[in-house]
């Protein structure tokens, strides 16, 4: 059998700092007899240097297309928007699945060049559990942006530049520290408070201060009858962290929101989930996702209304890139290391015959 070759491709999101592979996976990969590439990359959160230590074989900055093409091409978002057909394989968040904008064009690539998607989103293991996700990292880094909104709202200002915390701790105290010591009072509801995102979201507001009493954690049962939702007006911070493959009733409603007037306590949302452009938003109240340095978004009110922003950031853990990365990838490792047998590996095999099936759908789509 022939040696496997992953080549980690460097991130061309603006402030991505996360890694699909770290140097201790990309060791564990090395010493399992895997060949791995690493395309130098100064936003990356690991220095080359640090995969170069652990046998990794450095290459140019987005030199990928010219990678041959038995290379499986490893990264975490999407690539950059092009018409250029994609011949190799590649492993990464791709969110065309859902029929997101433009997700047709991007499967078109594929079918032009005779490649293979393989989206991180959907490996799942034998009990269609997902094998890796972010979720946790992304509702508390989540909860912790709408946190230091909140701060700047109240403080009559907008919220400015959000930068990558070294760790958990930073985060935790600056986070604190800008609520001026303690976020006590703060009252905030998390829906989808029982899967990953959302228990991160709810243990990152019990860390800064946040009474047990103040954080309602929602999940399927209470969003049964529903929405739009009063209670969500009700808190100061609303995060929302399902994962949505349906449509189902809006949680909260331009007419719910205006009608409430000054009465309504609601000052931030944050999308986690990010379903922007999905058709099936249950948060129909903006319709842009907003980035690093623009971090909130107004909703578009009446004069009297108070000021309402969103976060709709769709790449929150890389605000803490390292471990969010270690965790991440760590997971990824055991399916990764079945690369080698992806022919008859289910977890592979599921996500092969799922792309091509959207594939197909994206022919159509496209007319070709």
């Amino acid at each position: 059998m022939s040696t496997q070759h992953l080549w980690l491709r460097c991130e061309k999101k603006e402030f991505e700092r996360r890694s699909a592979l770290t140097p201790t996976t990309a060791k564990k990969l090395i010493d399992a007899g895997f060949q791995i590439s690493v395309e130098r990359d100064e936003q990356r959160i690991f220095d080359d240097a640090e995969f170069e230590a652990v046998g990794c074989t450095l290459m140019d900055n987005s030199s990928w297309p010219t990678a041959p093409t038995d290379a499986l091409i490893i990264g975490l978002k999407e690539l950059p928007a092009s018409q250029e057909p994609l011949p190799h394989t590649h492993i990464q968040f791709a969110h065309c699945y859902k029929r997101q904008a433009g997700w047709s064009s991007v499967l078109a690539r594929f079918y032009k060049g005779g490649g293979t998607l393989y989206d991180l989103e959907f490996l799942t293991d034998a009990t269609g559990r997902r094998v890796a996700a972010f979720g946790y990292h992304a509702g508390f880094a989540g909860a912790a942006a709408g946190a230091l909104a909140l701060a700047a709202q109240r403080s009559g200002v907008k919220l400015g530049l959000l930068e990558p915390y070294e760790n958990e701790t930073a985060m935790i105290e600056g986070v604190k520290n800008t609520l001026g010591g303690s976020a006590k009072g703060v009252k905030a509801l998390v829906i989808g408070a029982l899967g990953r995102c959302g228990r991160g979201a709810v243990d990152l507001f019990r860390k800064i201060g946040l009474a047990e009493d103040d954080i309602l954690q929602w999940d399927m049962a209470e969003t049964a009858k529903g929405g739009p939702f009063q209670e969500i007006l009700d808190v100061d911070i609303f995060v929302n962290c399902i994962y949505l493959s349906s449509s189902i009733p809006p949680f909260l409603s331009h007419d719910q929101i205006i009608a409430a007037g000054q009465a309504r306590r609601l000052s931030v949302v944050v999308d986690v989930s990010c379903d922007t452009t999905n058709p099936f938003n249950p948060i129909p109240i903006y319709s842009i996702n907003t980035t690093f340095s623009e971090p909130t978004v107004p909703v578009d009110l009446r004069q009297n209304s108070p000021l309402l922003s969103v976060i709709s950031i769709d790449h929150l853990p890389t605000l803490l890139p390292r471990e969010a990365s270690e965790q991440f990838s760590n997971d990824l490792l055991p399916s990764l290391l079945e690369l080698p047998r992806r022919r008859t590996a289910k977890v592979w095999t599921d996500a092969e015959k799922l792309f091509h099936e959207k594939q197909k759908e994206a022919v159509v789509a496209e007319g070709l």
